[in-house]
């Protein structure tokens, strides 16, 4: 059974410092874009609700790994940035930022934004 947490610094925290300091970086990115986003767990990693009582649908997730950390910000964001996102292993609505490489943080928050935008129905 996965371990509970009962915040999202309470998970990173357990992680070694590379992979602590790239799941901090993701966090304020998130936060950067969406400042009151709610924290909370979905599937026993750290999500961002981006509206109020969003679902998983309206929602970033972040995780930590041995050589990467994962962003979760939804398959039409992945799909939109594809070529931007071209040099990182990507899964339908992943990627996989490695550990050993500094993180796009202007990418990651043009991908919140997208997301926020889109689940809001903004234009882009």
């Amino acid at each position: 059974m996965a371990k509970k947490y009962n915040s999202i610094n309470a998970y990173i925290d357990e992680f070694p410092d590379e992979t602590r300091k790239k799941l901090y970086e993701l966090k304020e990115c998130i936060l950067s874009v969406v400042p009151n986003a709610k924290e909370l767990f979905t599937y026993g990693v750290p999500a961002f609700t981006l509206i109020k009582d969003g679902k998983m649908e309206d929602q970033i997730m972040i995780a930590g790994f041995k050589k990467h950390v994962g962003f979760y910000p939804h398959p039409a964001t992945i799909e939109f940035f594809e070529k931007k996102l071209s040099s990182y292993k990507r899964g339908k609505g992943s990627v996989q930022f490695p550990l050993d490489k500094e993180l796009p943080k202007e990418l990651i928050i043009e991908m919140v934004r997208y997301r926020f935008k889109q689940i809001n129905g903004l234009h882009m």
